[in-house]
């Protein structure tokens, strides 16, 4: 057995944590340590007597978390987790526009982030803003323990019936039609 060699992976379509739960799982079992982890991006130790380098990226790409390695494409992909990271694992600050949050956390002028953003990810950045407070309001409406009004002020909404306008035009339901879902039924909805 040779001496363990690291490799950093930034992956694509792993934005939550139980991906990286699914990651550590599969890679430990070709008995491959995931020694840093975080959203997107991970550093494994392996054996590179055993297994290579471009059969760990094989392994993962077979589980739907793809390597990149253009400069762009792993710029666009920190956007995205920096997003998810605001509106879901932060406490939401609603004094402070999302924009105004990726210009100061990436220095970059909202109008190149959006353009970068646009090209590689095939919807606009608002757009995706937009999907993950949705999807966070979702998960809030789930939970139960807010009302409307104080998920809409906790998620930077101006009223109730603009995050029910949106609401509904992003997932198809009204709130109320939502909370009747069964729960099954509510995972899915509007989802994709």
């Amino acid at each position: 057995m040779s001496e363990k060699l690291q490799h950093r992976f930034l992956l694509r379509n792993m934005l939550c944590d139980s991906s990286l739960k699914l990651i550590r799982l599969i890679l430990a079992n070709h008995s491959i340590e995931v020694v840093k982890g975080r959203l997107g991006d991970i550093t494994v130790a392996y054996d590179p007597s055993v297994i290579s380098i471009e059969a760990i990226s094989k392994i993962l790409s077979d589980e739907g978390f793809h390597e990149i390695t253009d400069r762009e494409k792993q710029f666009v992909e920190e956007i995205k987790r920096v997003v998810v990271d605001l509106v879901h694992h932060s406490t939401f600050n609603a004094m402070v526009r999302n924009s105004d949050f990726l210009v100061s956390r990436f220095d970059k002028s909202y109008s190149y982030l959006s353009t970068l953003f646009s090209r590689h990810e095939h919807i606009t950045l608002e757009k995706y803003i937009i999907l993950q407070r949705i999807e966070k309001v979702k998960e809030l409406i789930q939970h139960g323990e807010l009302s409307l009004s104080e998920i809409a002020y906790s998620m930077g909404y101006s009223s109730v019936q603009y995050l029910s306008t949106q609401f509904k035009q992003i997932t198809g339901y009204s709130v109320t039609a939502y909370k009747l879902l069964p729960e099954k039924e509510r995972r899915g909805a509007g989802s994709g």
